[in-house]
């Protein structure tokens, strides 16, 4: 059910939602900010008038609607109905993208292997692994900036974060413009590390991977982790991520029966009414269901945004990433921000499950976004790439 619980006056808002990140593809902007539909239940309400933000209310079907004007960065829309005891309040928070624009985002997860090659063999530049090579020769002709997602170890434990030499440091500032580094987990296994953890056990392996990523490649090139691993984390341990200056996390938010990690052009299964959700870092299904149809959506109580993953590149294959982003740019719900993602270990011919064509599969998908209008964004800067932060 993509709702939450109702009010305690009554209401059940059914838009905008709790959380909901507006912009201009939302509502109508006007020079005093965003003017939106508001719609409620209120079955309580009997034949009494009802207002929202000040406005009366017309009613159809059980339905009251409205428009609201969003000012604020975050703001509170009300509801207000008579009764002989006083007025009855209920409201609904949201927040405002103010400065939104078509804007694109590529993480990559996993990342270890290049910098163990790198520590290993101690080329010149970090660009004549052939991997950051690639990055930068897509970066050179699109523009694009890579978010790339870092373990303090390679899975056997015979590479750690602390063995990377610090004599590249100058060339990562150099192009940390571009090209960040972020915490994604302590090892690729176990699976959903953080699931059930605890807040001090992610604030000590984040802590880990961080002070490792800024002695070897400084403050330029280091960024907030935006996906920790699985995406699941517990929610308990949210606030310890947004005390990092984590703002912002993306995950797939998909039924449960959908899985992950599926075969090579197989697509996750569409959202299913009253499903459980998975890759979701322990959201409830209410939210889960949301986020499984828009862009973002804020959790209030730790302060961070999620954001919901658009496509996996390494699971699509080449003819079918436009489509998918051609479906994305018609829906006003997903056509702001193409959030993109893929795994580090794919690019490698050493791996199981490489695939040969994977540069190929990012610059389809990224000369899509710069033929589409949409810039490239780190997703730590402002509100998901844009703007101020919250």
């Amino acid at each position: 059910m993509n709702n939450f619980p109702p009010d305690p006056a009554g209401v059940r808002f059914l838009e905008p939602l709790s959380g909901s990140v507006l912009n201009h593809r939302q509502g109508r902007v006007v020079p005093e900010g965003l003017i939106v539909p508001v719609s409620l239940e209120w079955p309580t309400a009997g034949g009494r008038s009802v207002w929202i933000d000040g406005n009366p209310a017309t009613v159809q079907g059980g339905v009251f609607q409205a428009h609201a004007l969003v000012s604020a960065d975050e703001q509170e829309i009300c509801a207000t109905a008579d009764s002989p005891e006083g007025p009855i309040l209920a409201k609904v928070r949201v927040v405002y993208d103010r400065f939104s624009r078509c804007r694109y985002r590529i993480t990559i997860d996993d990342n270890i292997f290049c910098l163990e090659e790198i520590a290993r063999t101690l080329p010149r530049s970090i660009f004549d692994c052939f991997y950051l090579h690639g990055l930068r020769d897509l970066h050179q002709r699109y523009g694009t900036k890579f978010a790339l997602n870092v373990f303090f170890s390679t899975p056997n434990g015979d590479f750690t974060l602390a063995q990377f030499p610090e004599r590249y440091r100058a060339e990562f500032a150099d192009n940390g413009h571009w090209l960040t580094w972020a915490f994604h987990a302590k090892s690729e296994f176990p699976d959903r590390p953080y699931a059930n953890c605890t807040p001090e056990q992610i604030a000590a392996d984040y802590d880990q991977v961080a002070s490792e990523i800024l002695r070897f490649a400084g403050e330029a090139a280091y960024s907030p982790t935006t996906v920790v691993h699985w995406a699941m984390v517990h929610p308990g341990a949210w606030k310890a991520l947004y005390d990092r200056d984590t703002r912002i996390l993306s995950g797939f938010f998909v039924p449960a029966a959908a899985g992950h990690y599926v075969e090579d052009g197989v697509p996750l299964s569409p959202s299913e009414k009253g499903a459980n959700y998975d890759i979701n870092y322990g959201m409830d299904s209410e939210r889960s269901a949301i986020l499984s149809g828009c862009d973002l959506l804020k959790d209030f109580d730790s302060g961070l945004v999620f954001s919901k993953f658009d496509m996996v590149l390494n699971n699509t294959l080449p003819e079918q990433i436009t489509p998918i982003l051609e479906s994305l740019k018609h829906r006003p719900q997903t056509a702001e921000i193409m959030d993109l993602m893929t795994h580090e270990q794919y690019f490698w011919p050493h791996y199981h499950a490489c695939r040969p064509d994977h540069f190929l599969r990012c610059e389809i998908a990224i000369r899509w976004c710069v033929e589409n209008g949409y810039d490239s964004v780190f997703f730590h800067q402002g509100l998901a790439g844009v703007g101020r932060g919250l």
